[in-house]
């Protein structure tokens, strides 16, 4: 997947580290989704300091209220939900039913490497990194 020019969605984006490594590599935009006030404050902070004023957008919002009420696309999602998270399958679903993901897009779960998503719809492959895994998710997989 080509990140120069991709559009990407960074959901429980604390400092927003991925978003802006994206940025770093060519995306077009990225849309960053926090509700931490601490976050959304270094995510602002962050953008101020590198001179970005435009292909952002931040928003204070519930990452689930925003799944539920999104009505865009991405080519990229990263996801990065607290490890104490109790539904992933369902952020996983929610994210592909509301159709956030571009037919050739992926999505990135970062989570324990205690849980595996083998099983879920549009499953790709997995990697650890200590304890640590990401799991990618593509339509285009299924």
């Amino acid at each position: 997947m080509e990140i120069d020019g991709a559009k990407v969605l960074d959901l429980f984006a604390g400092f927003g580290s991925l978003g802006y490594e994206a940025l770093s590599r060519g995306a077009a935009e990225v849309c960053f989704v926090d509700r931490s006030i601490h976050s959304l404050k270094s995510l602002r902070g962050t953008a101020s300091a590198l001179g970005i004023t435009s292909g952002i957008r931040i928003l204070n919002k519930d990452v689930v209220s925003f799944i539920r009420s999104a009505d865009d696309t991405y080519d990229l999602v990263f996801c990065d939900p607290p490890y104490n998270w109790r539904d992933y399958n369902g952020l996983i679903r929610g994210i592909f039913n509301r159709g956030l993901i571009t037919d050739e897009g992926l999505l990135l779960i970062e989570h324990s490497n205690s849980f595996s998503f083998e099983n879920e719809p549009y499953f790709f492959f997995d990697k650890d990194y200590g304890m640590t895994r990401v799991t990618f998710f593509s339509r285009t997989s299924a």
